[in-house]
């Protein structure tokens, strides 16, 4: 009988014990992540790092880094080691630049574009990583729009002959829904500060005033993409501008005869164009990958890691969830 009470008792014991445990845990994580990784730097001087995963063996002196971009450009969409992809990619980039054993980079990129600003500080991160070393980019199925603003910040550009890039161009949506609202008896009331706070409003449609502004900041953004491209390429502006740079999206071999492209090629020919570019022959190709962080943990736990929500699409849906109100470097069939 007193076994028994001695079970029943260290039973309890453990089962409190575990619940303490667990509640001390949840309590941590409904603290909030932020805090947490407001003091990482009293935890740590580190930087953020990637570790390094082999993909291709050599016996050469240094080693290739491999870095991707995948997916639409956004700085919505949460990092594995930064706050954003974009923070993610920046990362990788400088830490392959200041590494005295990386010869040389090959940026993958497989993108329809994205986020005018974001597409702008990765190429701006690429740029800053080429002054160190050569950057070869390798275009995937698709490097168009944004992709391709960021593809121009490499040393060497090279792309499968049936890749899809190009796609020089900006584009802006909002959605008027001003004659629904009519047939359903609904009427929209705007108080605002000034004639164009509520310019993109889908509740009514826009003055020929605000069409013009719109269309001018697009006009400026584009002016920019283009001379981008302009000086990357070696390509007259005009030429640019009267020719491929009307949104159009070509195919690799289209690319490289327009001088958009160095070369054609397999992700292979990009690797030995790297070890030739950084007189580093036989070098291994490590690619980026990030490890398990307690940080990501601690956004599952309190809902601020969109991974961990369950997201059902349509077949065949290729929608990169386009904000209104916002510029963007996407391919026309990109906006519904």
């Amino acid at each position: 009988m007193n076994k028994n009470k001695f079970g029943c008792i260290l039973v309890l014991l453990v089962v409190l014990l575990g619940g303490s445990l667990i509640f001390n845990f949840v309590l941590l994580a409904m603290h909030g992540s932020s805090q947490l990784l407001a003091s990482a730097p009293l935890m740590t001087s580190r930087a953020p790092r990637f570790d390094e995963v082999t993909v291709e063996d050599g016996h050469g002196q240094g080693k290739i880094a491999q870095i991707a971009l995948r997916g639409v450009i956004t700085s919505s969409e949460t990092g594995s080691l930064g706050e954003t992809m974009v923070d993610d990619l920046k990362i990788q980039l400088h830490q392959a630049a200041m590494d005295d054993d990386v010869k040389a980079i090959v940026l993958y990129v497989d993108s329809p574009g994205g986020e005018v600003t974001a597409s702008d500080v990765i190429y701006n991160a690429v740029t800053r990583a080429r002054a160190r070393k050569p950057v070869v980019v390798y275009m995937g199925s698709l490097a168009a729009s944004g992709g391709y603003y960021v593809s121009c910040g490499g040393s060497y550009l090279m792309a499968d002959d049936t890749t899809l890039t190009g796609s020089i161009g900006v584009i802006i949506e909002t959605l008027n829904y001003e004659s629904l609202l009519g047939k359903i008896g609904l009427e929209a009331v705007v108080f605002k500060s000034g004639a164009f706070k509520d310019m993109l409003s889908g509740a009514r449609a826009m003055t020929p005033e605000e069409k013009a502004y719109v269309q001018d900041m697009v006009m400026q953004t584009y002016g920019k993409f283009v001379g981008i491209v302009a000086r990357e390429r070696n390509i007259p502006e005009d030429q640019l501008r009267n020719g491929i740079a009307d949104g159009r999206v070509i195919s690799g071999r289209d690319a490289l005869n327009d001088k958009l492209i160095n070369g054609l090629g397999q992700i292979e020919d990009a690797y030995a164009k790297a070890r030739e570019l950084g007189h580093a022959p036989d070098a291994p190709v490590v690619r980026y990958e990030a490890s398990f962080k307690f940080g990501k943990l601690l956004r599952l736990f309190t809902g601020k890691d969109e991974s961990s929500k369950v997201q059902i699409e349509l077949p065949g849906a290729m929608d990169p969830h386009l904000e209104a109100g916002r510029l963007y470097f996407l391919p026309s069939f990109f906006a519904p």
